[in-house]
């Protein structure tokens, strides 16, 4: 059952804090999930401290969690601290987009809307190339972008265009970002409120299915070692992987009948034991479990770790052999 009170969000938080302990080297996720708790039970000043500790041991996303921490600051009256975040972080001009939304949503939030929509346009016009395919995160900007666009009042441009290109929902993006609509939440009319609480109702049975969807079908992959590490300490997985080389084989037929099957957006993630226990932890199951395997592969692909199969011939194998694909697992025969 997933954290729901305010109770139920610190005592999550805590445990994340814990698990963080036990396993350094995935210290940053989980602290980050461990924030969001708290600032869901209200408790930023705990959450900001965890942010500090972040940016205080050289992370790997240092841009992402001055924004976070940015966002979580205005929100309890330290808009001066915030706004110097924004800034710092407009001038590092991150590559990221992920880092970009946070802080022009926060600057959105608190009715900066020039200065969300320079923000928003800011990014498009570093990370969007007119040879460069849009992914999911940057068109979550021009989406963002068309918003506080409609909410100013302005024409549309050539981004807005393609921001209302880009959206699948079942209603159009103009009508979804129609300022009388945003404003119409903050109605005293019954009729109002219940017309746009129907009209959300239907958006989030959209939205619950489009996230069903994004992420490839992804088949775990234990290194060696780490194959080896994971059946000392848990031998009840010994059911699952005969050997690692049998394992390596198992993958590429499973790809291999998947993709018969007709199944597009398939991938591969590569597990850890730290990692593995951690979401363990995080799910308050046995790592001994098999039925834990999936779960976790699922996980990992929709947080982004997933790499695309199959590879061009002459990549490298994912197998990480370092021999071509077409040379390696790539083989038919194999």
């Amino acid at each position: 059952m997933r954290p729901d009170t305010p109770a139920e969000h610190i005592a999550e938080a805590e445990r994340l804090i814990r698990t963080a302990t036990r396993y350094p080297e995935d210290q940053e996720p989980l602290l980050l999930q461990a924030a969001a708790h708290l600032e869901l039970a209200d408790e930023r000043d705990r959450a900001s401290a965890l942010y500090d500790q972040l940016l205080s041991s050289s992370p790997s996303d240092p841009h992402l969690i001055k924004a976070l921490q940015a966002a979580n600051l205005w929100e309890y009256g330290h808009e001066a601290e915030a706004r110097a975040l924004i800034a710092g972080i407009r001038a590092a001009s991150p590559k990221d987009p992920a880092p970009w939304e946070v802080i022009a949503e926060a600057l959105e939030a608190h009715d900066e809307l020039e200065a969300s929509e320079n923000c928003f346009t800011q990014a498009a016009t570093l990370l969007i190339a007119d040879s460069t395919p849009l992914t999911p995160a940057t068109t979550a900007l021009l989406t963002g972008r068309h918003r506080v666009r409609r909410l100013l009042g302005r024409p549309h441009d050539d981004w807005d265009m393609v921001a209302d290109t880009r959206h699948i929902g079942p209603i159009p993006l103009d009508e979804l970002h129609d300022p009388k609509r945003i404003w119409a939440l903050g109605s005293d009319d019954p009729a109002e409120l219940r017309a746009e609480i129907a009209r959300l109702r239907a958006e989030l049975g959209d939205r619950r299915a489009a996230l069903s969807r994004p992420f490839p079908v992804a088949i775990l992959h234990w290194p060696q070692r780490e194959l080896s590490e994971l059946l000392t300490s848990y031998p009840t997985l010994a059911s699952e992987y005969a050997s690692h080389e049998a394992h390596l084989r198992d993958i590429e037929t499973a790809l291999r009948a998947l993709a018969a099957s007709g199944t597009t957006n398939l991938g591969i993630v590569t597990a850890s034991v730290p990692s593995y226990e951690a979401f363990a932890a995080s799910e308050k199951t046995s790592p001994a479990s098999p039925s834990l395997l999936a779960e976790y592969a699922t996980t990992l692909a929709a947080r982004g770790k997933a790499t695309p199969w199959p590879p061009t011939p002459t990549s490298p194998c994912w197998c990480t052999s370092g021999k071509p694909y077409a040379e390696c697992h790539g083989i038919p025969s194999r």
